[in-house]
């Protein structure tokens, strides 16, 4: 059984129409009703506001009861393999869930085997590729660090994290086994093609940070945990962990300045400790 659990968030594209105006000479004697160009551009703006609000409303995070989740006592979603789906501290990817289209984004890492953790979804790869080959236009030189990630390996990552920083700790920057985005085959974690700062905070302050906050939307990616929004998604600002979630949704995000969850209307996640 699906059960749907609607969400909002305002969407911030407009649809604005211009009024015609008619020279008339003197002579003319037909009767003609007055436009008014400027009254019926708002009009039709606030028209457009409200379609685009009822297009928000109308998004939802679907889950699907009858599907045992990752982690017990959240909830599992319906559509796992969905580009924008939203996994997180509360929904979960199904226990058993693996993509069905990873591949080996043509793309250099810091590391030079082809494991696990250099594929990424087919969708997701193209899209990297092209971020890449852009970024170098601009002299920005990006590798790869890790990308998709088996639930076994995620499992054996996590539990690294807490031996060593403790469970509440660990929380705050490493998800929880089947809550991890890596798991989806659509995220990403880069750096400075040397290698340098590798999954750092130092990483945040390179001009491929930068360069990577104003562009990634161009090729559907977003900055999945920003500065700032620590309560929201419930992790820590990772300037290096990219998500791919297509062009329009990336776009509408990197304008408004919000999260994946704000696009779903589904916050707060969790408070975290910065």
């Amino acid at each position: 059984m699906l059960k749907p659990i609607f969400t909002a968030t305002a969407l911030s594209s407009f649809i604005l129409l211009s009024g015609c105006s008619f020279d008339q000479s003197s002579d003319e004697k037909k009767e003609q009703k007055e436009e008014h160009p400027s009254s019926h551009h708002t009009e039709t703006e606030t028209d457009d506001k409200q379609d685009d609000s009822k297009e928000s409303a109308q998004r939802q995070v679907e889950v699907d009861e009858t599907v045992k989740p990752a982690q017990a006592g959240l909830q599992t979603l319906a559509n796992p393999e969905s580009i924008p789906v939203l996994v997180n501290k509360q929904y979960s990817l199904p226990e058993d869930y693996k993509p069905e289209d990873l591949v080996y984004p043509k793309v250099d890492f810091i590391f030079q085997d082809k494991i696990e953790k250099r594929m990424m979804r087919k969708e997701a790869a193209e899209a990297l590729e092209r971020l890449f080959q852009a970024a170098e236009k601009d002299n920005m030189h990006f590798a790869g660090v890790s990308a998709y990630r088996s639930h076994q390996t995620q499992i054996t990552v996590f539990n690294n994290y807490v031996a060593k920083d403790g469970e509440e700790k660990a929380k705050t920057y490493s998800a929880m086994p089947g809550t991890s985005e890596h798991e989806t085959g659509l995220a990403i974690d880069v750096t400075t093609h040397d290698g340098a700062c590798a999954a750092q905070d130092c990483f945040g302050d390179t001009n491929e940070a930068s360069w990577l906050a104003e562009h990634a939307h161009e090729y559907g990616f977003i900055i999945r945990y920003p500065e700032g929004k620590e309560n929201i998604t419930g992790y820590k600002y990772e300037p290096w962990h990219i998500r791919y979630i297509g062009a329009d949704a990336a776009t509408e995000i990197f304008k408004t300045k919000s999260t994946l969850e704000e696009y779903y209307n589904a916050v707060p996640v969790e408070a975290v400790d910065k």
